[in-house]
């Protein structure tokens, strides 16, 4: 007895002894690296995926975890290979004794006895698995695996790195190449398949090898059915399913402001986002189409941001970025410096109502003038004569914009322009009047930055799209009574043919030379910023902010929300007045330095002379029109004369005796007027 108790103390001694040394063996393990590279990805504000990017090798390989995938796939994927997952330590001998047995048995590999930590080990090793040393090996890694990490974070590696054919490694990668979407929630026939493509993924690709796939996907379904873990009609339903004939795109969202993301922080594997996902498509697809029946190389940027919190919802650089516009669909347009043309006018207006020199109701003579060396044109080339400076807004009219920005003064344009958050470029480095014009280099952004602080009631809104990114401002660009003044002029601008009145708060804008057509608008919430052009700024005959970017602009909106927010109400110190009750100060806006220009191609009544005494005739009243721009517009005493519209020399019937005015309105919007008296005959 004695002896077998010293000899059983040797025989446990030794078992002691080797288990050290099994120990130690295993924690010497040298483990290769367990962070692997993923492929970038840059998500909406939801997570949802916007793009992602190659690893180096040019494989998709998206991270992916357990909290990420489909808990029905997980539960089959252990049970098909690995059923003792959560109860062995890395290696199943009883599985391999199993494997062993049915190959002796069989004269054939029947099963595998490799455990799912196994396969980690030769994934992230990248080893074979066909030699005896490379599955020590492997038993080696896998047991080391577990000591070191959770059976989580075992199943995560496996998730990210498991081949599926061709160039995808992991679970999501492999969803939304062969379905379409992410794996957080799989049909028992797209769980089946991959659960089946790991295990010899280039023979079994669907979209090579059908029937093979086909194959493999039956054999989980059956062993599934055989274990009681999916009911027959699940089954059957699975078995029905087809299997996807060929790969998906992947997701292609926001392509120009993901490759800048990627640019400003190259480090970070994740890039998180305020766009939507479902926005971004959709105005992606309307730039597509809106630049079809365009001229060549026509191309569309669009920016939405909600104005509450300065988060940039929706980015289109281009109308294709895959699709070569004019050799520059790469070209992120929504950063492109451009003219902004007439989208300044709002701002420029809204400081004039800030500075107490102007009123939305304040009367100005719109005709040719000169301020200095420089003597600006209305786009149209005619003038209005008098109107308030509410209309002169509406109408985009070039001389009252220019004499306020004389008035203000460029540098205060400019230093309000930095103030809202924009960075405006000068061609010559100095601001003139011109600015007031378009005589500037701003971006799409920009301008959207400018009516976001112009929504915001005069608070500038600076524009983020990384979250957790909110930069502040602490200036104001103007009170909040002149920005609302500029929003309710805006907001009574006609909009496009069907769209809803008093929606958007826009202006139009279209640059020199017709190289840029814009359309930048609000609601109480979004702010909708559009631009139309060439991207190597030559010329598109015809294309006008209004005719082109409007619809555009309201289209773009309407996909953004399909419920209105009202714009703010007006301040309680707003000044709310007709023309005549303003103080006397305001009632009407004469230029400084502003000089009246001759015009000498305005029409000219000829006869009747100013206060001349005719005798009535019985055919009517000879006049005669010299200069002008046909076709003209007569009124006697306010009233149409029903006459050639492009005669200079008309008879004017049923004018009775009195005193009398005659007043002509050429193409150009210039008139001409004449007072008279007449007499009865003798």
């Amino acid at each position: 007895m004695r002896y077998a108790l010293l000899g059983l103390a040797v025989v446990l001694t030794l078992l002691a002894g080797v288990r050290d040394r099994f120990d130690q063996w295993i924690a010497d393990t040298v483990l290769p690296p367990l962070v692997q590279q993923t492929s970038v990805e840059v998500l909406d504000e939801s997570g949802q995926l916007l793009r992602a990017y190659t690893v180096d090798d040019g494989r998709w390989r998206l991270e992916a975890s357990v909290a990420g995938v489909d808990p029905d796939f997980l539960k089959m994927l252990v049970a098909y290979e690995d059923g003792r997952f959560y109860q062995h330590k890395g290696v199943d001998l009883w599985a391999m004794a199993r494997a062993l047995g049915q190959a002796i048995w069989h004269r054939d590999v029947v099963s595998g006895g490799s455990t799912l930590t196994m396969q980690v080990a030769r994934l992230i090793e990248n080893s074979g698995t066909g030699h005896l040393q490379g599955k020590l090996r492997q038993m080696r890694v896998a047991w080391a695996l577990e000591r070191r990490m959770t059976k989580d974070d075992i199943l995560n590696l496996y998730l990210t790195r498991a081949p599926y054919g061709g160039n995808i490694e992991g679970i999501a990668a492999a969803t939304r190449l062969y379905f379409g979407k992410p794996p957080k929630r799989l049909t028992p026939s797209e769980a089946a398949l991959l659960v089946a493509l790991p295990q010899s993924p280039e023979t079994r690709r669907p979209d090579r090898n059908y029937d093979a796939a086909f194959a493999a996907r039956s054999r989980v379904l059956d062993r599934m059915l055989a274990e009681g873990r999916l009911r027959p009609e699940q089954v059957a339903s699975a078995r029905a399913a087809p299997l996807p004939q060929r790969r998906a795109a992947m997701p292609m969202l926001a392509p120009h402001l993901a490759d800048r993301a990627v640019l400003e922080r190259p480090d970070a594997a994740i890039h998180r986002t305020t766009l939507r996902a479902d926005l971004q498509a959709q105005l992606q697809q309307l730039a597509k189409e809106a630049v079809k029946n365009q001229h060549s190389g026509v191309s569309l940027a669009i920016v939405v941001a909600d104005h509450r919190t300065g988060a940039v919802l929706a980015s289109v650089g281009s109308a294709g970025y895959e699709e070569a516009i004019g050799g520059a669909a790469y070209l992120d347009m929504t950063r492109a410096v451009r003219s902004p043309g007439s989208t300044l006018k709002p701002l420029i207006f809204g400081l004039s109502f800030d500075q107490g020199i102007a009123h939305p109701e304040t009367m100005f003579d719109d005709r040719p003038m000169r301020f200095g060396q420089y003597a600006p044109q209305n786009f149209d080339g005619s003038f209005r004569g008098p109107l308030p400076l509410r209309k002169a807004l509406q109408l985009s009219l070039n001389i009252p914009a220019v004499a306020l920005t004389e008035s203000i003064g460029p540098a205060r344009l400019m230093s309000a322009l930095r103030t809202a958050g924009t960075d405006p470029k000068l061609p010559s480095g100095q601001a003139g009047l011109a600015i007031a014009l378009g005589g500037i280099g701003l971006t799409l952004e920009d301008l959207v930055t400018l009516y976001g602080g112009l929504a915001r009631l005069g608070r500038p809104m600076p524009l983020h799209w990384r979250q957790a990114d909110v930069p502040a401002s602490a200036h104001r660009l103007m009170a909040p009574r002149a920005a609302w003044q500029v929003a309710d002029i805006l907001a009574d601008l006609p909009p496009p043919a069907g769209a809803p009145r008093r929606t958007l708060a826009y202006k139009t804008g279209t640059s020199y030379g017709h190289r840029d057509a814009w359309a930048i608008g609000f609601d109480g919430a979004l702010v909708v910023g559009v631009w139309m052009g060439r991207p190597d700024g030559t010329p598109v005959p015809g294309a006008f902010g209004g005719d082109l970017a409007a619809p555009l602009l309201f289209s773009a909106y309407q996909r953004a929300t399909n419920r209105p927010t009202p714009l703010r109400p007006a301040p309680p110190d707003t000044l709310r007045l007709s023309g005549a009750a303003l103080p006397p100060n305001l009632r009407e806006f004469v230029p400084r330095n502003g000089s009246v220009l001759p015009d000498f191609d305005a029409p000219k009544l000829i006869f009747p002379p100013e206060g001349a005494k005719l005798t009535a005739l019985p055919e009517g009243l000879f006049a005669k029109l010299q200069d002008g721009a046909p076709p003209f517009t007569w009124l006697a005493n306010g009233a149409p004369v029903d006459v050639n519209p492009r005669a200079r020399q008309i008879t004017v019937p049923q004018i009775g005796a009195g005193f009398s005015r005659l007043t002509v309105i050429d193409a150009k919007g210039r008139s001409a007027s004449t007072s008279f008296q007449i007499t009865e005959g003798p």
